[in-house]
């Protein structure tokens, strides 16, 4: 993966667009403004709005309402320089009419997890592991599926009149998996071995902006799920602590331990789940307690595009004081276009560790 950009480095500020492998010149300069959005939960999506008003055929009219170009189920891309920031297919058109006459036509788009989004079942799964899931429902829909995801074998697993994508975002959470699609291959992992590289972002260089906030208001010191084991006809239990983010501390203090040290523990009880056995038990209450603490330091901000600055990826900052300098967990990022103020980056990052003093 290539580092951030810098200020020195000379790049286009307008996107270019492809449309079925062919770039389109006159679509990038209609281009009004941009949204490319990824989290953590999967599927990526563009929206990207075109003025729709101007010479057609010798005369003055709509420039794409004849579908010829802009059609449902086409290859849609978004290209800076060689680099691509998104690829997907159109999967909507909307239509603006301002005052004054503008006339606009935005495009959406989304990527492969859209089949999954669109195709909605009832059915169990026996004997499986959540990654025997992944696999099934990607084989499903035609996709290669790259796993690498721990977790129990279940007696039953039921996805019922849920979509296959919301059902995946379900048992992805269960285990500490993260969801993201590349082409034709579906991936799963933890996120500890989602390893998406690193990038470096200085404030005041290629960091423009960032507010971050360090709050244990959401915060827990344990995380407890209980259930029932039908087979050994005895309750189970299991507690889990910041013992399961210890590795992601960089050297830190949890939001776990200064709220012990601040207010006294403050434990949770998992009553919604209903685990049957103590490797299920222990990997929800792992999987939550990583959810809630990873969130303690939550940090956004505004800097230059680079391809690099994707869900998975993380960003060392500098220049922040000793607090809040080093690594972010990217959980969200959003590519943006408009005429006023070009193509930026605008991302959240996330960690479960304050820097010490």
């Amino acid at each position: 993966m290539t580092g951030m950009a810098t200020n020195s480095t000379i790049r286009a500020s307008r996107p270019m667009i492809t449309i079925d492998g062919q770039d389109d010149q006159s679509l990038s300069e209609g281009l009004l403004n941009m949204i490319i959005a990824e989290n953590v939960n999967g599927l990526y999506r563009c929206e990207a709005v075109f003025g729709n008003w101007g010479s057609v055929n010798q005369s003055v009219g709509y420039l794409y309402f004849d579908r010829s170009l802009l059609e449902f189920g086409k290859e849609f891309k978004i290209k800076l320089d060689a680099d691509i920031l998104f690829a997907g297919r159109i999967t909507g058109l909307e239509a603006h009419y301002r005052k004054g006459g503008l006339r606009e036509l935005t495009v959406l788009a989304e990527d492969r997890f859209q089949d999954l989004r669109m195709t909605r079942r009832t059915r169990t799964f026996e004997s499986a592991t959540d990654a025997d899931v992944v696999r099934q429902i990607a084989g499903d829909h035609g996709l290669t599926a790259d796993v690498d995801m721990m977790g129990p074998t279940h007696t039953v697993l039921a996805q019922v009149n849920q979509s296959d994508l919301a059902f995946l975002r379900e048992r992805a959470r269960a285990v500490d998996a993260e969801l993201w699609m590349e082409g034709a291959t579906l991936h799963a992992k933890a996120r500890t071995s989602r390893n998406s590289g690193v990038l470096q972002m200085t404030y005041g260089e290629n960091l423009h902006e960032f507010s971050v906030l360090a709050d244990l208001a959401g915060q827990c010191t344990g995380m407890i799920v209980s259930g029932w084991d039908v087979a050994g006809k005895e309750a189970i239990s299991y507690e889990a602590n910041d013992s399961v983010v210890s590795s992601e501390l960089q050297g830190g203090i949890s939001g776990a331990s200064i709220l012990s040290s601040a207010f006294g523990d403050r434990k949770e009880a998992v009553v919604h789940t209903v685990p049957h056995t103590s490797q299920e038990a222990q990997a929800e209450a792992e999987a939550l307690f990583r959810l809630i603490a990873r969130r303690f330091v939550v940090g956004r901000g505004v800097g230059d595009v680079d391809p690099g600055l994707r869900v998975g990826a993380s960003v060392d900052l500098k220049q922040l004081g000793h607090l809040f300098d080093g690594k972010y967990y990217l959980s969200e990022v959003k590519h943006l276009f408009d005429g006023l103020r070009g193509i930026r980056t605008q991302f959240t990052g996330e960690r479960p560790g304050l820097g010490q003093v």
